[in-house]
């Protein structure tokens, strides 16, 4: 987890609720650094990655013009979206990972909606 206790308390407390809540659906978790964002599909039950993307990949890599921005963002949730449902998964709960609901967070999460992903 993170370094700081504080932030890792908060990210704690915000993964204990997700887990009263989830009843068996897969997490949407999102990792957001400076210059990139991060975003997986997990089964919780099984402990695997089912689908995942970040401003990194390929397909993001010309489109975007920089992983920092909540364009990048919306990119990103487009396309994890996508790919979890070419898994089979539309039901999961969001995982913002102690981050405040707010800018990037927020836009990959309006476009993993979009997306066909429904929490």
């Amino acid at each position: 987890m993170a370094s700081n206790s504080t932030t890792s308390r908060r990210v704690a407390r915000v993964r204990r609720a997700l887990k009263a809540r989830s009843k068996g659906r897969a997490r949407l978790s999102v990792f957001r650094s400076n210059q990139n964002i991060y975003a997986q599909v997990i089964d919780d039950i099984n402990g695997v990655t089912v689908a995942s993307a970040s401003t990194l990949d390929n397909e993001l890599k010309g489109k975007v013009k920089s992983g920092g921005t909540s364009e990048g963002a919306a990119a990103v949730g487009k396309l994890v979206a996508a790919r979890a449902k070419k898994a089979g998964i539309s039901d999961v709960v969001f995982d913002r990972g102690g981050y405040i609901y707010h800018g990037r967070v927020k836009a990959l999460a309006d476009a993993a909606r979009e997306g066909g992903l429904n929490f």
